[in-house]
């Protein structure tokens, strides 16, 4: 029997999205800067935590040996170029306490860690996984639609706001609401707001597709494969929210210009999870480490072409929307 995380592996790998909205979004060059490259300062803030750069490695996998082989090469290049790992949800480890497929701060001492674990998890589980990794905050996610497709997935969905109300109390660290893919939608970030909960990953459609995912899997409902919201649409629709609350941006991001695009739209910081997946399969750890510490000095160039000098500077930059961007106004609210 196939080990289910390496499936997820495999398929995520093999799926390309056949749109990207990040490419219906054009940024508007300024010809005259005011700053040095030297004056760029990429450092952000968010869950209690300061973070030299505006980019960090997403929660992907764990609970096999794959994974484990996957998690490992993430969190060497993590710790060399100095940015946050998320780990994969933690549920294997706390259905086997055998595992070792995620890292710890013990093998890896210089990590900024963090870990993950699914809202259909009673609070007690998020204790346990606290203590056992001693994250700097914890990811809670929801994915509704990967349960719904997935043939052995969570078909009792009452208890998760309760869930999520626990958490909010009773975790000791900073908690971050996270979409799996799909998109988080405002009233979703309004009710986590109400509970507590300061921080979002919005993590919309365009990059990994767990819809996709679990119909390779099961054979079936292909014409959900491109359910939910694209990463920019997500954020466009969260623009009251900026303020309020800490965004945080994923799905289908490439490259810097990408980062910068959600940054622009008030993203505190952007995670990566499928491309970081394909560049530790694709590459040497080291040469991952060479990628990574590029895209530092290319987060600069963008900055310095836009006359920005940091994060707060870049929620002022004009913008573009093309294509299917072009309007993103919700109807039937």
């Amino acid at each position: 029997m196939r080990n289910r995380k390496d499936e997820h592996i495999q398929y995520a790998l093999a799926y390309q999205s056949p749109y990207n909205s990040f490419d219906d979004m054009e940024l508007i060059h300024s010809s005259l800067p005011e700053y040095d490259l030297a004056d760029i300062d990429l450092s952000t803030h968010f869950a209690g935590q300061d973070f030299e750069f505006p980019f960090f490695i997403n929660a992907m996998t764990g609970g096999s040996e794959k994974a484990a082989a996957v998690n490992r090469k993430l969190a060497q290049v993590a710790e060399v170029t100095g940015i946050l790992m998320v780990t994969g949800s933690y549920s294997a480890a706390l259905q086997n306490p055998k595992d070792q497929s995620y890292p710890t701060k013990e093998e890896f001492p210089g990590l900024l860690l963090a870990t993950n674990i699914g809202v259909d998890k009673p609070v007690e589980l998020g204790l346990q996984t606290v203590e056992r990794m001693n994250p700097l905050f914890l990811q809670v996610h929801v994915n509704v639609m990967q349960e719904l497709l997935m043939p052995e997935g969570e078909r009792l969905f009452r208890s998760w706001k309760q869930n999520l109300e626990a958490y909010a109390q009773q975790i000791p660290v900073p908690i971050i609401l996270k979409e799996v893919g799909f998109g988080m939608d405002v009233k979703t970030m309004k009710k986590a707001l109400n509970m507590g909960i300061r921080t979002v990953d919005i993590s919309g459609r365009g990059g990994t597709s767990f819809a996709y995912i679990e119909n390779q899997r099961s054979g079936k409902r292909s014409y959900l494969d491109d359910w939910g919201q694209t990463t920019v649409q997500a954020l466009l629709n969260a623009q009251p929210l900026v303020d309020d609350l800490e965004i945080l941006a994923s799905g289908g991001v490439r490259h810097p210009l990408d980062m910068v695009k959600c940054m622009v739209l008030g993203a505190r910081a952007v995670g990566l999870s499928r491309t970081m997946l394909d560049l530790v399969e694709r590459y040497t750890v080291d040469q991952v480490i060479e990628i990574v510490n590029e895209w530092k000095e290319e987060l600069r160039i963008i900055l310095c072409a836009l006359n920005c000098r940091n994060l707060e500077e870049l929620k002022s930059v004009p913008y573009l929307l093309h294509g299917k961007l072009s309007s993103n106004q919700i109807y039937g609210k």
